[in-house]
């Protein structure tokens, strides 16, 4: 089991809950307009916001930004060892920076005196745009490359006596991602932030990062995510917490599974579903409802689940724990299936 480290009130490794991470786009300097987007961050449900703090103004405006929400906010600095103080000092929660970036032994410590006095960890961040001449000399733009880079850089942390970091090894190819991780994994007790950087915009980032970050978190790799896409950053978090249902990390929720249909589906298979789901998406207790088109094969693959219905031309299959219990009428699925979700929800 990996280490534990808070940022905040939030856990990351140590068996806690896998964290959603994400990324303002705005100006910090600009405090009205990045405190709107950290708050439409937490409203999608993302658990730790970054943000750049690369000026003096970023760093003053950490204060008023940290006043203003109530998420855990990391600073994200690259070179400037006294932004990163400035940040801790006026509120930050997590830093994000690399100590052989920041110049003399001296500047790391006086870092992580200041990390340590307001129990602020760090996220030794490396990708493949940042793996040091003589690695990549030694090794090319490789997983092994990436992995000995962040551990160098944890080296010097750990050189002044710090230990509360977090470590991410970050590609644009899902391919090195993914063996960067698995390497990491094995070399150390750090937590794990993964992720892959520059995925892209739209779905070809989220085909990457999902293809990526699925099969490490199957490998119970990973303790804390970022999906990294072009545009609006709420988009990310969506799709993160997709992501951890899908390979079952995340159990609370109404799961709707359904049949691709076939020539033997004689309701509006997609429109009902598309109804279901909508109805039931702020049900935070684990629930999987099947909505199948025909009785052939639909009672028997959904046997599975709570509850559901096998679908026929006027009237379907209801049926509850892999079993029927009535047939009801088609115009009667949603609400009926609506009443189960609820008397369960009452239930708990």
């Amino acid at each position: 089991m990996k280490r534990q480290v808070s940022v905040g009130d939030i856990l990351i490794g140590g068996g806690a809950k896998i964290s959603i991470q994400s990324m303002t786009n705005t100006d910090t300097a600009n405090v009205e307009k990045t405190v709107a987007q950290i708050k439409e961050l937490e409203r999608a449900g993302c658990d730790i916001v970054r943000m750049t703090v690369n000026t003096i103004q970023a760093s003053e405006a950490v204060r008023q930004i940290v006043d203003r929400t109530t998420v855990p906010l990391v600073a994200d600095v690259h070179f400037d060892y006294k932004l990163a103080i400035k940040a801790m000092e006026n509120g930050i929660a997590k830093i994000r920076f690399n100590p052989g970036n920041i110049g003399e032994e001296k500047n790391v410590r006086l870092i992580s005196d200041c990390a340590k006095a307001h129990n602020v960890p760090i996220r030794v961040g490396v990708n493949s745009g940042s793996i040091e001449k003589d690695l990549q000399e030694k090794y090319g733009r490789t997983a092994k490359a990436l992995v000995e880079s962040a551990l160098r850089h944890v080296s010097i942390l750990e050189k002044v006596g710090f230990y509360n970091t977090v470590i991410s090894v970050k590609a644009s190819s899902p391919q090195k991602t993914v063996e960067a991780y698995r390497l990491l994994d094995k070399s150390c007790d750090y937590p794990l932030h993964i992720g892959v950087t520059e995925a892209g915009q739209d779905d070809e980032g989220i085909y990457k990062s999902v293809a990526a970050l699925g099969s490490l978190l199957m490998d119970g790799i990973g303790d804390t995510i970022r999906v990294s896409l072009t545009g609006d950053p709420v988009q990310e978090v969506v799709v993160a917490r997709k992501l951890l249902r899908a390979v079952g990390v995340d159990k609370n929720f109404v799961d709707v599974i359904s049949c691709p249909t076939c020539g033997r589906c004689a309701l509006d298979l997609s429109n009902i579903v598309r109804e279901i789901k909508d109805k039931t998406k702020d049900i935070r207790i684990p629930l999987k409802i099947a909505v199948m088109g025909c009785v052939v094969n639909g009672i028997g693959e959904a046997g599975d689940c709570d509850f559901g219905i096998a679908g026929g031309k006027d009237k379907s299959a209801l049926f509850v724990g892999g079993q029927v219990v009535r047939t009801i009428d088609n115009v009667d699925i949603v609400s009926e299936i609506l009443k189960l979700c609820g008397e369960r929800t009452k239930n708990g």
